[in-house]
C-alpha cells in the first residue's frame, strides 16, 4: 500500500509517498481503507518539530529525536472496513466509519489497522467521507476545551472565541451554540462573512480594533489559535471567568467526542467547513498551504 512518510523533521519536502506493507487485523482489530483524511496545524507542528528548549526536549522524548518513530502522520480518517479480526464484534465489513488515532498517528495512508475500542465511531450518515474527516480534528479539540471550562453547567454563559476561521474555532462556535450561550468571536475582516455564516452576530475584526481594550466581560474566553495568553485577556473576565488556550495543555481524544460531532451534524447542528482538498499526491503542497496559517476551516487529503 502507499503510505505518506515522514522522512526527518523539515519543510513540507520531507514528506515522501512510498510503498510499505499492509497490515492485518488482529483478533480485536479492524482493517480500515482509508477513503480521507486532514492536514491540520498539529500535523505541521510535529513534522516540523515546531517547539524551543524545554517543550521541543519532551516532543523529541515522545516522537523521536531526528525523526518521527512513527513516521506515517496524521491523526484523523473516514473509510470502509475492509477486514476484521475473528473477536471483532463492534463493526462489520462494509461499515462507513471515522476516527482518531491520536499519538499513534498512521492515517496519511491507504489502510490502517484500529482495535475495535479505540476512538472509531459509524460516520454520520448523511456525510461524504471529505466531510466526515473534516469535522474530527477542530470539533474533538473544541468539545475537549469547552468541556474544561464547563460550559454545560453555565447558565447563558458571555462566551468569547479568538480567531473563529480556524478548524478549531469555527468548531467551538458551532459546539458553543449548541449550548445556547451569548457568543462573540473575534476575527479578521477577511473572515467576516464565514463567521458571519455561522450564525454570529457579535464579531470583532482584530485588524481593525484592539479586542482586548473593549469593556464587555465574560465568562469563557477560548483562544482557538493560541497567539494570546491569559494576562492579555484578563481584563475581559468576569469573576470566576475562565480562560483557555490551544497552547496549553492537550485535548484527550475520547470517543464521546466523535458520538457527539456524529449527533449534531446528522441533525444539521454541525458544519464540515472545508477551504480546500487535495490528493495525497499533493501532501507536499497540502502541508505548505496550512503552514501559511490562511486556511479556513479544513483541509482534506483525499487518499482515494
Amino acid at each position: 500500500m502507499r503510505a505518506v512518510i515522514c522522512t526527518k523533521y523539515g519543510p513540507p519536502e520531507v514528506l515522501q509517498i512510498k510503498e510499505v506493507s499492509k497490515p492485518t487485523p488482529k483478533a480485536h482489530q479492524v482493517l480500515i481503507k482509508i477513503m480521507a483524511t486532514a492536514v491540520n496545524s498539529g500535523d505541521v507542528r510535529i513534522r516540523k518539530l515546531d517547539a524551543n528548549g524545554l517543550m521541543k526536549m519532551i516532543m523529541q522524548l515522545i516522537l523521536g529525536f531526528s525523526s518521527p518513530r512513527k513516521s506515517i502522520l496524521g491523526t484523523v480518517y473516514s473509510g470502509v472496513v475492509e477486514s476484521i479480526g475473528n473477536k471483532v464484534t463492534h463493526f462489520k465489513i462494509g461499515d462507513d466509519v471515522f476516527g482518531m488515532t491520536g499519538l499513534n498517528f498512521g492515517t496519511y495512508s491507504e489502510y490502517i489497522t484500529v482495535h475495535q475500542k479505540s476512538n472509531i465511531v459509524q460516520m454520520p450518515r448523511n456525510a461524504t467521507y471529505q466531510e466526515a474527516a473534516a469535522i474530527i480534528f477542530g470539533g474533538q479539540t473544541a468539545i475537549h476545551f469547552l468541556n474544561k471550562a464547563k460550559i454545560s453547567t453555565k447558565k447563558q454563559p458571555e462566551v468569547l472565541i479568538i480567531g473563529g476561521t480556524g478548524s478549531v474555532g469555527s468548531a467551538a462556535i458551532q459546539i458553543a451554540k449548541y449550548y445556547k450561550v451569548s457568543l462573540t468571536s473575534v476575527c479578521s475582516s477577511e473572515g467576516e462573512d464565514l463567521v458571519r455564516s455561522l450564525g454570529v452576530t457579535n464579531r470583532i475584526l482584530y485588524d481593525k480594533e484592539d479586542f482586548t481594550k473593549h469593556t464587555q466581560k465574560y465568562d469563557i474566553i477560548f483562544d482557538a489559535v493560541g497567539k494570546y495568553h491569559r494576562k492579555m485577556c484578563k481584563r475581559l473576565l468576569n469573576k470566576n471567568g475562565v480562560y483557555l488556550s490551544v497552547k496549553v495543555g492537550y485535548a484527550s481524544e475520547t470517543k464521546y467526542q466523535l458520538e457527539l460531532l456524529k449527533e449534531l451534524f446528522e441533525k444539521g447542528e454541525y458544519k464540515a467547513l472545508i477551504d480546500k482538498t487535495f490528493r495525497m499526491e499533493e501532501v507536499v503542497e497540502a502541508h505548505r498551504y496550512v503552514e501559511t496559517g490562511r486556511k479556513k476551516g479544513n483541509v482534506i487529503l483525499k487518499i482515494r
